[in-house]
């Protein structure tokens, strides 16, 4: 479990948890996180999710030379909690999440896509694996990636459940390393969150490559 952190904002509770991959990773407080991805790296899209008190919470791991785009997420001890694969020729970079280390479709849990071809802003809508219809999203990401500012919220409502923040500092600078902050509000399923920040980052590279 994350750890919390005095100095972190308040935020409004949520009216139930926001349970996507298990309730143990939804905390009764807020969860501050720093996501730290490897400028160069031999493994395209590696990442290091830490607590408030520096300890690793999470990797993200990529696959070397992969034609597919795949991520990997797994926690301190290297365990895959989930499985993040782009789907082949999709205009809205359409972005599959499994359980574990699996791509069956009885393990699909959600797909987060853009929500338009062309965007000015970012927008992502994301749906879970009930919602085949996809008419109406179960939860939207809306801000600025390039600004690393982007707010998370409950289906297609105000209801703000995270956001992220860019951090600058001289070391992350010299060392060519992408830094910002993620606050996960409380009951809120932070290992979901930071699987989003993953696909936020790999949509956003893609349009800047």
């Amino acid at each position: 479990m994350a750890a919390p952190y005095d100095g972190a904002p308040s935020a409004p509770p949520m009216p139930a948890p926001v349970s996507v991959v298990s309730p143990q990773f939804c905390a009764p407080y807020v969860v501050p996180l720093t996501v730290t991805k490897k400028a160069l790296s031999l493994s395209d899209g590696d990442f290091t999710v830490t607590d408030a008190n520096g300890g690793v919470v999470l990797k993200v791991k990529g696959a070397i030379f992969s034609v597919r785009h795949r991520r990997v997420l797994v926690d301190a001890a290297g365990q895959p909690i989930l499985t993040m694969t782009e789907k082949v020729f999709s205009l809205h970079n359409r972005w599959e999440v499994y359980r574990g280390d699996s791509t069956n479709a009885s393990d699909l849990l959600f797909t987060a896509k853009k929500a338009s071809i062309v965007q000015l802003k970012t927008a992502i809508d994301v749906f879970l694996v009930g919602n085949t219809s996809e008419q109406v999203c179960d939860f939207k990401i809306r801000g600025s990636y390039f600004e690393r500012s982007c707010a998370f919220y409950l289906g297609n409502s105000d209801t703000m459940i995270a956001q992220t923040n860019r951090k600058l500092t001289v070391t992350n600078v010299l060392l060519e390393k992408d830094t910002f902050t993620v606050t996960v509000f409380p009951h809120v399923d932070y290992v979901f969150i930071a699987a989003l920040v993953v696909i936020l980052d790999e949509i956003h590279r893609e349009r800047h490559d």
